[in-house]
């Protein structure tokens, strides 16, 4: 990923706040037809592995784990904030004309190998860790307890778990640093107006330098 030195990420909280708020991933694999790319929530436990480490699951059906059963080098993207910037929302480009449309995110690559996890108690300790996480805001949460066992295992069954110990990050927030802090201001306030709040957060809270 190309990442001038003012957009790169490279704080753990950082990375992993934005991992936590936007935690489905895409997982880029390269298997015998060539690149794939899976859309999967992720957990993510950074107290195993010197970087920490990956969990999901897919269906059955899905080839991926069988492309990778011998293990694999593999990218899984996370995709945070994002948005266009009309040059117009800079207030030096009613002055000067110049400045052009861009488009402002915030992205983590996590890369990793992959192992895939074929048994039960893996994929059940999955599903209820990423199903506590999900479902902590609900009023009345709903818990693996709450489905006939039966009807439970049949589902766990139909899917197989996937660990991914990373090897390293890569973090990247394009959030208008390189401009004038008028500029950055008056872009934050146009994304206000047109309810684009958590982009307009992002901005106000990254470094002006």
């Amino acid at each position: 990923m190309y990442t001038p030195a003012h957009f790169a990420l490279t704080e753990p909280d950082a990375l992993q706040r934005i991992l936590r708020q936007h935690p489905l991933g895409m997982l880029v694999t390269h298997g015998p037809e060539g690149l794939d790319a899976n859309h999967i929530p992720f957990e993510y436990d950074p107290t195993r592995g010197e970087h920490g480490t990956l969990t999901a699951h897919v269906a059955r059906a899905n080839p991926v784990w069988q492309q990778c059963a011998g293990g694999a080098d593999v990218l899984v993207v996370f995709r945070g904030v994002e948005g266009y910037i009309s040059p117009s929302w800079y207030p030096s480009k009613h002055d000067t004309h110049r400045q052009v449309p861009t488009w402002n995110y915030a992205v983590v690559h996590a890369h990793g190998r992959l192992t895939v996890r074929d048994d039960e108690k893996f994929v059940r300790g999955v599903v209820a860790r990423l199903t506590r996480s999900h479902e902590a805001t609900e009023p009345q949460p709903w818990k693996m307890g709450d489905a006939p066992p039966d009807y439970l295992d049949a589902m766990l069954q139909a899917i197989v778990g996937l660990e991914i110990a990373v090897t390293r990050w890569e973090g990247k927030a394009k959030l208008s640093q390189n401009k004038a802090p008028l500029d950055r201001q008056g872009a934050v306030e146009a994304l206000q107006a047109r309810g684009r709040e958590g982009l307009a957060a992002a901005m106000s809270e990254s470094d002006l330098g």
